[in-house]
């Protein structure tokens, strides 16, 4: 993975919230916090927490007496969390899944939203929260399937090669798309020391957007794309992005849009 895979900085965190957010990652926090619920935990921690959907959820169907520690390497991402808030308080840490800074086996429950994709050491990191987790806890996380199984992405990324043929921009099929394997998933687990084998359930729901244009921005201006998109044409990032969105309305249709996204949901004991 290429470091600058990372880089949720500048005005990225603030875009991803207002675009990414409400069309990718809510269906999906509605889901993980559903599920997390219905395991009755009385303290749960979610590492990359980014801006904080999957934590408003969790703080919305866990009971006031599940206590919740919300975690993200990136403070500018943590801060916008924060500042959005949750209906009721939280614990917000500034943490790397790599080296979680907590006690051992001191939650019953370690929740990750879209977040393994891009742990450098996916192994090591799970082998951190299998150590912070109590006997019997569960890990329960989710990650982006392949992305042709993810049309808007797969849309955006077809839609910048035509543009970089020589070097295409690679973010969303490397990274976010990029740990699809669901052997390679349960491997990883296991060489983390987790014994019990992985319950993993495909799930498919729907991309909804007002036009094309609020994907476009979401994904040029409001992910890492970003980087890779400003390196290769300075400059151009506006023109890019209304590429990108013609592109989704060649395909989608140039209003109000409906398109398949799919993830896996991992769900482990301890």
């Amino acid at each position: 993975m290429d470091l600058d895979d990372r880089g949720f900085t500048g005005s990225v965190p603030q875009l991803y919230e207002r675009y990414m957010v409400p069309l990718i990652f809510e269906p999906y926090a509605v889901d993980l916090a559903a599920r997390a619920a219905a395991l009755r935990p009385t303290q749960v921690l979610e590492i990359a927490a980014g801006t904080g959907m999957l934590t408003r959820r969790l703080a919305a169907e866990l009971p006031p007496q599940t206590d919740i520690v919300a975690s993200d390497l990136n403070a500018t991402m943590l801060d916008m969390a924060a500042t959005l808030g949750t209906g009721r308080p939280v614990q917000w840490r500034l943490a790397d899944a790599m080296e979680l800074p907590f006690e051992d086996a001191g939650f019953d429950l370690v929740a990750c939203q879209f977040g393994a994709m891009f742990f450098p050491d996916r192994p090591h990191a799970f082998a951190e929260v299998r150590r912070v987790l109590k006997p019997g806890g569960i890990f329960l996380f989710n990650v982006w399937d392949h992305i042709d199984s993810n049309e808007l992405a797969e849309t955006v990324t077809h839609a910048l090669a035509q543009v970089f043929p020589d070097d295409p921009p690679r973010f969303l099929a490397r990274t976010p798309h990029g740990y699809h394997d669901v052997d390679q998933l349960r491997a990883d687990l296991a060489a983390a020391g987790f014994e019990h084998e992985a319950d993993v359930v495909t799930l498919p729901l729907r991309a909804c957007a007002e036009s094309p244009s609020h994907p476009a921005l979401g994904y040029c201006q409001g992910t890492p794309l970003r980087g890779e998109l400003e390196a290769r044409a300075p400059g151009r990032l506006p023109e890019l992005t209304a590429h990108v969105a013609q592109a989704i309305g060649e395909r989608f249709g140039v209003g109000a849009i409906d398109t398949l996204m799919q993830a896996h949901v991992v769900i482990v004991g301890r």
